[in-house]
């Protein structure tokens, strides 16, 4: 079953396409795409090698080189097109009826919108967009127990920010039940956005005929499962099948502002399993992913290299509007990344820019880095071999090129 999202304010991304199918096709342990332009550049780079061969004659330019005298000149290979991503952590813009910011939310990401550009920008976001639907998760006498929505016209302000999709794979996506769920779909559609993160659902976006497909899991029963590897290892081989490249959205790992530290093994939190992030999040690369992208700790984590991919294995608390994620100290810290990829997926570049949440929870550009330095800590931390290098104006690069 295929759902096409219409995009016609957004040329650049030109089309989004929700796979729900659970067929899938088998991938050796470290696929590679490659886009037809870039097939269709090299084909024609072998017919032109090959002209002497057929009795053809070689390209002139006549004035081109040799002093102007019409002598022959080399073929420049033509540069290859790189796509952006830009990703963040955690996304609550208020909490409906009487915790949301002033001036109905109007200008919430003004300070971060340059950091978010991208030719596809995705976030978290860590609530539904719906009115009350009736059936939210906590009772009178919950106690622990949090819920969050805000109003289903606050997709105009993730569309404002420059967002192009949002997954929906976390532990609030429910909060208001399977309708709120269906009406976060339909409010963010409204507003030309991607969504991503229901059970087989792969959602492919397009740019400059480069095919982006983005997955999303958590460890809850309305997503791709985090905790079923095996599973979740076929949703990324019928990625691969769709699209030049493939991103892992993931909300996975333990809670609270202790939790910085990414160690092997298994992570629960409240009674929950919450994955085991190393283990699942090189499982996707070996299945053919291009990117992971985590959250989920409400903290930032460390980032490593794996086969030449980049795991960010959590970017954070980015916005809390009404004060609904804590900033206190490191849970305020956050930051854009954003990373650059070949057509087949192959690293091109990428950086980190910090930034925090304020007094009402709003996104602020951080002069003082402060994500930066912790997540350059906890890298050196925890992948001392594999970890990512950061410069101090946060450009990222492999170990090996650090």
């Amino acid at each position: 079953m295929y759902a096409r999202v219409p995009l016609a304010s957004r040329p650049r991304r030109r089309t989004s396409v929700a796979s729900r199918s659970r067929h899938h096709a088998s991938s050796a342990s470290r696929p590679r795409r490659r886009s037809l332009a870039a097939l269709g550049a090299l084909l024609a780079m072998l017919l032109f090698a090959g002209c002497a061969d057929l009795g053809q004659e070689p390209v002139w330019q006549p004035g081109a080189g040799g002093g102007g005298t019409g002598g022959p000149t080399e073929s420049t290979p033509p540069k290859v097109r790189t796509i952006s991503l830009s990703a963040t952590g955690d996304i609550v813009m208020g909490n409906a009826p009487n915790r949301l910011p002033p001036n109905g939310g109007k200008g919430f990401f003004d300070s971060v919108k340059k950091a978010v550009s991208a030719d596809v920008a995705m976030g978290n976001l860590e609530e539904p967009l719906t009115v009350d639907t009736g059936t939210g998760k906590c009772g009178a006498n919950s106690t622990r127990c949090f819920q969050f929505r805000a109003p289903p016209e606050y997709a105009a302000h993730l569309a404002d920010a420059g967002f192009d999709l949002l997954t929906l794979a976390n532990n609030h996506g429910y909060d208001f039940g399977p309708k709120g769920y269906e009406n976060t779909q339909k409010a963010l559609e409204e507003h030309d956005l991607a969504h991503t993160g229901a059970p087989d659902q792969i959602t492919v976006v397009e740019v400059d005929e480069v095919k982006v497909a983005v997955a999303g899991f958590s460890s809850y029963r309305w997503s791709n499962s985090l905790v079923d590897i095996p599973s979740a290892k076929k949703v990324i081989e019928k990625a691969v099948t769709m699209a030049d490249i493939v991103v892992v959205q993931v909300h996975m790992g333990a809670e609270g502002s202790e939790m910085t530290r990414t160690r092997p093994g298994t992570e629960m939190f409240l009674g929950e399993n919450r994955g085991d992030p190393i283990k699942f999040s090189q499982a996707m690369i070996d299945s053919g992913a291009d990117l992971v992208v985590g959250h989920g700790p409400h903290v930032l984590r460390g980032m490593e290299f794996y086969k030449g991919r980049l795991i960010a294995y959590s970017l954070g608390n980015f916005a809390g509007g009404g004060g609904m994620l804590s900033n206190n100290g490191r849970l305020g810290w956050g930051g854009v990344l954003k990373v650059t990829l070949e057509p087949d997926g192959t690293w091109s570049g990428g950086s980190f820019v910090s930034t925090y949440m304020n007094g009402i929870g709003k996104p602020i550009m951080d002069p003082d880095d402060r994500g930066l330095g912790l997540l350059r800590d906890l890298t050196k931390l925890d992948f001392p071999e594999t970890g990512a290098r950061f410069t101090k104006a946060g450009k990222i690069s492999p170990p090996d090129e650090g």
